[in-house]
């Protein structure tokens, strides 16, 4: 079965962990500096543990190597969602939406499919105040034409079975 496979671009992991080691480097300054108080070296161990962890979240980052979204032609999977797979009957409407700079694309989903994704009530109300659904996949570290990705979904969609695999052939063989 062919598949689409979508990995994380690495540019993120590296500027995470050039990022965390400035700041890891300014802890171990402030340490090494002479006169200073014990809130300031508090502040110096707490910086260097919390951009530790940084580094540490960058290089995990940075060589995994997971597909973080396959499409094949049963439907899609992406790790984000904690769901088995999204058939493409299911999916009734995809759109792009745009949260402080992070692309997301939201699935509406046949309502006679109860989905498991629990939700705060917070969270549910801020969803619909951003005009989100409950499965949205989350684009910020794919590299990818967003707007193509969704007509690609939107036309999947709509598409039978035994199209659907041609057409995941082609995309495999020539990228969305």
């Amino acid at each position: 079965m062919n598949e689409i496979k979508l990995y994380k671009k690495p540019i993120k992991a590296i500027s995470l962990l050039a990022i965390s080691n400035v700041f890891v480097v300014l802890g171990i300054w402030g340490i090494m500096r002479e006169g200073n108080s014990g809130f300031e070296i508090f502040i110096a161990y707490l910086t260097i543990f919390f951009f530790g962890l940084g580094i540490a979240v960058g290089f995990f980052h940075l060589f995994d190597k997971r597909p973080q979204i396959i499409i094949n032609e049963n439907g899609i999977w992406d790790r984000t969602t904690n769901l088995d797979l999204i058939e493409w009957e299911l999916i009734q409407d995809a759109y792009p939406i745009n949260i402080y700079g992070q692309i997301f694309i939201s699935l509406k989903l046949d309502r006679s499919i109860e989905i498991t994704v629990k939700q705060y009530k917070w969270a549910s109300y801020l969803s619909s105040k951003i005009n989100a659904q409950k499965i949205n996949l989350s684009l910020g570290q794919i590299k990818i034409d967003y707007k193509r990705l969704n007509e690609f979904i939107l036309k999947m969609s709509r598409l039978e079975k035994t199209e659907r695999a041609v057409e995941i052939k082609n995309v495999a063989q020539h990228g969305i």
